[in-house]
């Protein structure tokens, strides 16, 4: 009896892109270092200096279980998720509205936030129509309508309670609409309206009055719209002389420049950070200027060049699919996470407003960890089981594209 030729490789735990496990390992144990670090006002309020880290590495153990049990999947059963998951989070988004609110917000349901769960549902969706209603110019005008209603629908589910999500979900189903080769007319008329009505947003919350603003957020489902003109207006104008700067007007943003400005390039070593002690949620939202101030500018370039790597290693296994289903899938999933990202480091060296989005696979949140951790197996899933095209399709595409630029 002939045995296989390699009896153990069936057997593999970690398959794959083995690119992408390697960005999930050091993103992991770069969030593991800075969560013990930027957690010490919770060991000092619970009395267990283990116990905030403990919880966060559980998180992400069973997250990376979750990755090695997703990326055996074979991704054409992800075809499943919208059946269920559609109507689910729909169904979910209006029950934790009536939750109540955290922070002047209901996010919470059950211990997890609907809205890490919605907006998957919604790319994995979104995959799906661009992928099945095309024709050989790409997709169809149809399939630019059908993916408005439904995001739509869901944004405008997550908006009231968490608009920098419904926005930054928008934006990245706007660009996957792009990849999948949406008429230009179609994408042109929305952003040219997306354009005009935030312009109106933006200047409608910075310049109103604010006894007008708390007015309006009285009103049943705008009770967010103070929260929104507050940091879009980041606290009032800055005074010309650093001495007259109020710190306690926006001390997150405050803090968060602080702790960039003392690292000394350098940085000051992992756990000797100062500004974790002031700045509120440093495990969170404003990890990255925890990563700045102890790692230093190398240190905070290692974790964008990680994002960036995962963006384009998606990229590659994207174009080597056969399919435009997983294709599509791959895109939308490493977009939405690399624009979390970018978002989060841009709010925490100062230029973008406080939005409250966690940097992915680094802060501290077990929703979040969970829920990005199956997202990187999906990702792997598809570069393990979808049909690979071959060499010749592949060179075929680049040379019809650089023709094309």
């Amino acid at each position: 009896m002939e045995l296989p030729a390699n009896p153990i490789k069936k057997w593999r735990l970690f398959e794959g892109d083995k690119v992408i496990w390697m960005v999930l390992f050091f993103l992991g144990m770069i969030s593991i270092i800075e969560v013990y670090s930027a957690s010490s006002n919770m060991s000092y309020k619970s009395g267990n200096f283990w116990w905030p880290v403990l919880q966060h590495g559980s998180y992400f153990l069973v997250g990376v279980g979750a990755t090695i049990l997703i990326h055996k999947l074979h991704c054409k059963y992800f075809k499943l998720i919208p059946i269920f998951g559609l109507p689910l989070s729909l169904i979910m988004l209006v029950v934790v509205m009536f939750m109540p609110k955290v922070n002047n917000a209901s996010r919470w349901l059950w211990g997890f936030q609907p809205s890490e769960i919605a907006k998957g549902v919604l790319i994995v969706t979104t995959a799906m129509i661009l992928s099945s209603m095309r024709d050989e110019k790409g997709a169809k005008k149809s399939a630019f309508k059908v993916v408005m209603c439904i995001t739509v629908l869901i944004c405008g589910l997550i908006a009231p309670e968490n608009f920098s999500t419904a926005g930054m979900t928008f934006l990245v189903i706007l660009m996957m609409m792009y990849v999948g080769r949406i008429p230009a007319k179609q994408l042109g008329t929305l952003v040219g309206v997306l354009a005009v009505v935030g312009s109106m947003t933006y200047c409608f919350l910075r310049f109103t009055p604010e006894p007008t603003i708390r007015s309006i957020s009285e009103l049943p489902g705008l009770h967010r719209v103070e929260t929104w003109a507050s940091r879009l207006r980041g606290g009032g104008d800055k005074p010309e002389n650093p001495a007259d700067y109020d710190i306690t007007k926006n001390p997150q943003v405050a803090h968060a420049q602080i702790a960039i400005a003392t690292c000394n390039v350098i940085g000051k070593g992992p756990g000797n950070s100062v500004e974790r002690d002031f700045l509120p949620q440093s495990f969170s939202d404003f990890i990255y200027a925890i990563v700045i101030e102890e790692l230093g500018l190398f240190g905070a370039f290692i974790v964008m060049f990680l994002y960036v790597v995962l963006l384009f290693r998606a990229a590659r296994i994207a174009s080597r699919c056969e399919r435009n289903f997983p294709a599509f899938l791959v895109m939308g999933i490493s977009l939405m996470l690399v624009t979390q990202a970018l978002i989060n480091m841009a709010v925490a060296v100062g230029v973008f407003p406080v939005t409250g989005q966690p940097l992915p696979l680094i802060s501290k949140g077990g929703t979040s960890t969970l829920i990005n951790c199956a997202y990187l197996g999906v990702i792997l899933s598809v570069s393990r089981s979808a049909k690979k095209k071959e060499p010749a399709a592949v060179v075929e595409e680049v040379e019809q594209t650089a023709e094309t630029l």
